[in-house]
């Protein structure tokens, strides 16, 4: 049987090769971006002159770290030069 403590607050980050801080700094990181950028895309729902690139300016910035963080990263679409999004929020 594991500790709870380590089970909910170590065992993940250790598990992807980061400790409890480093891996906090991250999530929270990529949490405000995600909360601000929704924040902003319901603003841009209400009124479209506001915001107009900043749902898809959030996403682009966010899935290069996130894709980057996986296994086999080399083979995802946001490294390949043709890589666009095809709309913006």
């Amino acid at each position: 049987m594991t500790n709870p403590i380590d089970r909910l607050f170590i065992e993940h980050p250790r598990a992807i090769g980061e400790s409890y801080i480093e891996h906090f700094g991250i999530a929270a990181g990529v949490g405000w971006a995600m909360l601000t950028g929704g924040l902003a895309c319901f603003v841009h729902a209400l009124i479209p002159n506001l915001f107009q690139r900043t749902g898809s300016s959030t996403i682009k910035r966010l899935y290069p770290l996130m894709v980057s963080r996986q296994p086999n990263a080399g083979k995802f679409a946001h490294q390949d030069p043709l890589w666009q999004v095809e709309y913006e929020i």
